[in-house]
């Protein structure tokens, strides 16, 4: 009997990639998708569920009606960029990813789920700002004080790799920062930059290697980890750095973005970390009394400036994992499909504009 496989956020950014992925390589398994939101291109053949991940009676009870052999579950909530240096936000982020994700793996073993992969992050070691990263490997201690996101992947990655036994066989993947189509933070901000007149200013030196890992690939390390799992196993109770192993300075990444869609910054003006820093306190103050959210602080001048790129080594050796799309092509693929979606909007905005002025005309 084929397996009977759950994706929880299936209709989210990874976890769409994930389904399609699933389709794709493995086309006779049962999939079911668990979000809370409708799937903008629902897929044929997906059986569809919706559920609160922090209620855990609603949990236990869908996972018993699925009964689904392995469970995906990419399921949580990612600060957008301007609160991810808060910790305002710390109890909602904890709910849903720590709780909501001790939910899952406690109805997995209640119904005798056999596999179940969960979707982590590098933050676990690298949101501790207080290091640098340069190629680390999955010996690197995680962080429960950095900031909020990374915390609440830290103790979440601890229950999933704990709950793993005989009988429910559990691992933990890492990406580094994601992009790709339907991306809603990563190309969109860089984006901005373009508009608001913010490309030719660099904090730092600009040279800090960073780790960015295309959607599809990420995709992918969880469709081996199911693989693992469900085989030999020799991924179990295990924690996996996934990455384009494609390290590079962050600044050259963002060039090659706003190249593509078309804009070269006339001048460069490399803003040294310190009075980045301090430029980064008064625009706080500036949020705090103004309520406008400005693009720089402390935490998003720490974050331009630190190291954090991972061997990829060990994800090869016990996955059989290997990017499939560079990250030249996804920075292709991915602003060419930012930019049809920012047309279709485009669109849809000018056609409501529209309609708002025939009504008006109608009423008087």
């Amino acid at each position: 009997m084929e397996p009977t496989v759950l994706v929880t956020g299936g209709s989210g950014f990874v976890g769409s990639a994930v389904v399609a992925a699933l389709k794709r390589q493995h086309p006779k398994w049962q999939l079911s998708v668990l979000d809370l939101q409708e799937p903008i291109e629902p897929q044929l053949q997906v059986q569809y569920w919706f559920c609160d991940i922090t209620n855990q009676t609603e949990v236990e009870t869908l996972i018993a009606k699925i009964k689904p052999t392995g469970i995906i579950h990419t399921a949580g909530v990612v600060p957008h960029l301007k609160d991810r240096y808060s910790r305002e936000a710390r109890q909602s982020i904890f709910r849903v990813n720590v709780d909501g994700t001790r939910n899952f793996v406690t109805a997995a073993r209640d119904n005798n789920v056999k596999a179940f992969v969960w979707t982590g992050s590098c933050t676990a070691v690298t949101d501790d700002f207080s290091q640098q990263y340069p190629n680390i490997d999955e010996s690197w201690p995680t962080s429960s004080h950095s900031l909020v996101y990374g915390e609440s992947k830290t103790a979440a990655e601890a229950i999933v790799l704990a709950a793993s036994n005989q009988h429910l066989a559990t691992c933990a993947l890492r990406p580094s920062v994601i992009f790709g189509p339907g991306d809603r933070q990563l190309i969109p901000a860089l984006h901005a930059c373009i508009v608001n007149g913010e490309t030719p200013f660099a904090v730092g030196d600009g040279l800090n290697m960073w780790d960015i890992t295309y959607v599809d690939n990420v995709a992918d390390a969880h469709v081996l980890a199911m693989e693992n799992l469900f085989s030999t196993k020799t991924a179990a109770g295990q924690a996996l750095f996934i990455s384009n192993e494609q390290p590079l300075p962050f600044r050259d990444f963002c060039l090659a973005v706003w190249k593509s869609f078309g804009h070269y910054p006339p001048f460069q003006v490399n803003i040294p970390r310190r009075l980045a820093a301090s430029i980064g306190v008064v625009a706080e103050w500036v949020t705090w009394l103004t309520g406008y959210p400005a693009s720089l602080s402390r935490g998003s001048v720490q974050d331009a400036c630190q190291i954090r790129y991972c061997s990829g080594v060990k994800a090869r050796e016990v996955l059989g994992y290997k990017p499939s799309v560079s990250i030249e092509e996804g920075i292709r693929i991915s602003c060419n499909d930012f930019a049809t979606r920012s047309r279709m909007q485009g669109r849809c905005d000018s056609g409501r504009r529209g309609r708002g002025k025939r009504s008006q005309l109608l009423l008087d």
